[in-house]
């Protein structure tokens, strides 16, 4: 997905460290963040996203995942996330994403005007 996002213009970066991805908030350095729900096995999803919206309420993410679960979509929904999208099973699959990822910079784009 990485590749995906790289040649389509976007700057990337890739992690698989929280302690990263916290660093990154915090400096206010990504607007967007693209996570996978596998991401880290040790905190759940939804705890991740209310820990990363109390350091940039801005911050607009957008979770991939394998689940329907509508229990675990509510609560995820309920911190805040910009848009949930399920795991693209092939690469046609993934303009779905790459639109969530247009959209939320556009919107983090008009979101810093008014700063």
């Amino acid at each position: 997905m990485a590749e995906f996002f790289t040649d389509a213009g976007y700057e990337v970066e890739t992690t698989d460290s929280a302690v990263n991805v916290l660093c990154s908030i915090l400096d206010r350095k990504a607007p967007v963040l693209v996570l996978g729900s596998d991401f880290d096995k040790k905190v759940a999803p939804a705890n991740l996203i209310h820990l990363l919206k109390k350091c940039n309420r801005q911050l607009a993410i957008i979770l991939v995942s394998d689940s329907e679960s509508v229990a675990q979509e509510r609560k995820i929904r309920e911190e805040g996330i910009f848009y949930h999208a399920l795991r693209p099973q092939k690469s046609e699959d993934n303009e779905e994403i790459r639109q969530a990822v247009e959209c939320a910079f556009n919107n983090a784009g008009k979101s810093a005007k008014k700063a």
